[in-house]
């Protein structure tokens, strides 16, 4: 499985005109942790659901190259898109309390992805559903199964939505900030369990984050994204020996134990990034 994408442009109409959001992306990914980091605004969430086609319907996409595993997206139909969200593509989000159902047992959800990609009966299902909260390290699977989203804590959520993404048996899973509604001890556990899944099943994996050393630690190789663009891709491992001033300045603004500062630095935007 590779996705492919070269010269990715998404636009939006605009009282003044049409703005462009995503300027001429272009990264492939394979079987390993891709990092995409910046600040907000900067595009990487609608680069990642650009894969996906799960872009709002104003958006303007176009692009040389966008494809999965050698579909072309951008002529895709409906169809053919049913065959890769979920099914071969998991998208994991930055809330499960914005994205769970609150009116179904988290069981129930999970057995009806189970059942929309992967058939079966519903005692089939259920046992599916017990098998992946297992997976994803819940001590008593059967127990939350029968549990509303309200009654599960934040980082019981997300291994939730992780169990229910995993149940297609995807190619690749996309987590857009998995662990940004979380403690940061959870966030720990979280990623601990999604590095392990990964190397378990082979997966690729997509991770969207503010959090520069979380990715340095976890990831493969990153792309930093400033204003749609990205000025500079490198080894996560070499992360901190960035080169570009954007990149060097997000790592700067960060406070450390290691070395106090009585003022961070703030970070000083040229112009010239955004060409």
């Amino acid at each position: 499985m590779e996705i492919n994408v070269s010269n990715l442009k998404i636009r939006f109409a605009s009282p003044a005109g049409e703005v462009e959001v995503v300027k001429g992306v272009s990264f492939r990914l394979g079987e390993e942790k891709l990092g995409i980091v910046g600040e907000s605004g900067s595009g990487k969430s609608l680069t990642a659901r650009s894969i996906l086609k799960l872009l709002p319907t104003q958006a303007r996409v176009s692009a040389d190259t966008l494809t999965f595993d050698g579909i072309d997206i951008q002529r895709a139909d409906d169809a053919q898109m049913r065959q890769i969200r979920g099914k071969r593509a998991g998208l994991i989000m930055q809330d499960p309390k914005y994205s769970l159902n609150p009116v179904m047992s988290v069981g129930a959800q999970i057995a009806e992805t189970w059942r929309a990609h992967r058939g079966g009966g519903r005692k089939e299902s259920l046992e599916a559903t017990f098998n992946l909260l297992d997976q994803v390290k819940i001590r008593d699977p059967r127990r939350v199964a029968s549990a509303y989203p309200m009654e599960l804590s934040g980082g019981m959520g997300q291994r939730v939505m992780i169990a229910m993404m995993l149940a297609p048996d995807p190619e690749m899973l996309i987590a857009d900030e998995p662990t940004s509604a979380l403690d940061v001890s959870v966030q720990a556990d979280i990623l601990r369990l999604l590095e392990g899944l990964v190397a378990e099943r082979g997966m690729a994996l997509l991770l969207i984050s503010h959090d520069l050393p979380l990715v340095s630690r976890f990831c493969d190789r990153v792309l930093v994204m400033y204003a749609g663009r990205v000025v500079e891709e490198l080894k996560a491992s070499e992360l901190t020996h960035a080169r570009h001033p954007y990149t060097r300045g997000l790592l700067e603004c960060m406070p450390s134990l290691a070395r106090p500062q009585a003022r961070l630095k703030t970070l000083e935007r040229s112009a010239a990034w955004s060409e």
